[in-house]
């Protein structure tokens, strides 16, 4: 394809910070995890950041960092990648699907409210493509019903809401997977301000320890290493302006696209969306995926399948109908908006869709 619809940005000043940890001697996790775990609590306004090994094992070690376990439900979306849905199985809990907003793709807050039950512990909201949940209105919720609230902010590195970055409300759970608006190759990290929750983390993800050789619960190895976390200083330093970036290109699109057949994202009021993904609906997505890879312009359909439809899920005995998630899953399209992408790429990208 001519504009891909990813280009992960690595440059001289990551390989040249990879170097200096490959000559230290300390290439698993050293001081330059901790570096980059103070870094980056710092950047996203909380008192913690603990490195793991991938934003799926953010989301296993914060659920059982607070606490939840066998018997126990977490109320999350069926519209995003399975990671979020299989982390609580992780656990031995269940997922409880509630439906999106139609609008910005992320948890309606109605369909939330309508699945807190008795075994309900946690509500995991996704901020989907970059764009933030709602999330005063679900922390108050969470508040009133003593929920734990896991962030799902694997996509959005910087969003906001009011002000305020995610992975700042609950325990905020990041993905630095290549193709995120910022990498390490693979690599994840838990945000809290909860004391507790650090400390637990930091055992679960090393084998239940606190002390060297004491195993106080049963943990796992998912730890960074210090060839990631030098990445993502680099990175980390880099993230502002790729998300400028990526939203000024999400900006000529929205302006650009006046096919009528074709909605673009929508943002939401007080929301800092950085378009992880530019994600439109489409009456005919054959007829515009056809025009697209006419033109050699790449694309991506995140998700032609909610979790709840997936083959293991229909094993587990899900069955239920979740209307909006399962509507738009059939229409979602995703384009090129990353950093690389430039003005004519964008002008092309909209001449194309408006063509059909």
């Amino acid at each position: 394809m001519k504009i891909s619809i990813a280009a992960p940005d690595i440059g001289e000043e990551e390989k040249k910070a990879v170097m200096e940890v490959m000559d230290s001697g300390i290439i698993a996790a050293g001081p330059k995890v901790a570096e980059f775990e103070k870094a980056f609590a710092e950047y996203c306004g909380t008192k913690y950041g603990i490195a793991v090994s991938s934003g799926t094992a953010a989301l296993h070690v914060a659920l059982l960092a607070n606490g939840v376990g066998p018997g126990d439900e977490v109320i999350t979306s069926p519209f995003t990648f399975i990671a979020s849905a299989n982390s609580v199985l992780f656990t031995g809990a269940k997922p409880a699907f509630a439906d999106i907003d139609v609008t910005t793709f992320n948890l309606d807050i109605e369909s939330v409210k309508a699945k807190i039950g008795k075994r309900t512990k946690a509500i995991m909201p996704v901020h989907l493509y970059g764009q933030p949940c709602k999330m005063d209105e679900l922390m108050e919720l969470a508040e009133e019903n003593d929920l734990a609230v896991i962030e799902d902010a694997c996509q959005s590195h910087g969003a906001e809401f009011k002000g305020k970055k995610v992975g700042s409300f609950g325990s905020g759970c990041f993905s630095f997977y290549p193709t995120k608006n910022m990498t390490t190759s693979e690599g994840g990290m838990i945000t809290t301000d909860d004391e507790r929750v650090d400390k637990l983390s930091r055992a679960i993800r090393q084998h239940g320890m606190e002390r060297r050789y004491y195993h106080d619960l049963l943990g796992f190895n998912l730890r960074s290493t210090d060839i990631a976390a030098a990445i993502g200083l680099v990175q980390l330093g880099k993230l502002d302006g790729y998300n400028a970036k990526r939203i000024d290109n999400a900006r000529r699109l929205t302006e650009g696209i006046r096919n009528e057949k074709i909605r673009p994202p929508r943002v939401m009021e007080d929301a800092k969306h950085v378009f992880h993904q530019y994600t439109v609906l489409c009456e005919d997505r054959d007829d515009t995926i056809k025009a697209l890879e006419g033109a050699e312009i790449g694309y991506g359909i995140y998700y032609p399948l909610p979790i709840h439809q997936q083959p293991y899920y229909l094993e587990l005995g899900y069955r239920e109908k979740i209307e909006i998630a399962e509507k738009t899953a059939k229409h979602c399209l995703s384009l090129p908006v990353h950093p690389k992408v430039t003005e004519s790429d964008t002008d092309l990208i909209c001449d194309t869709l408006n063509s059909i």
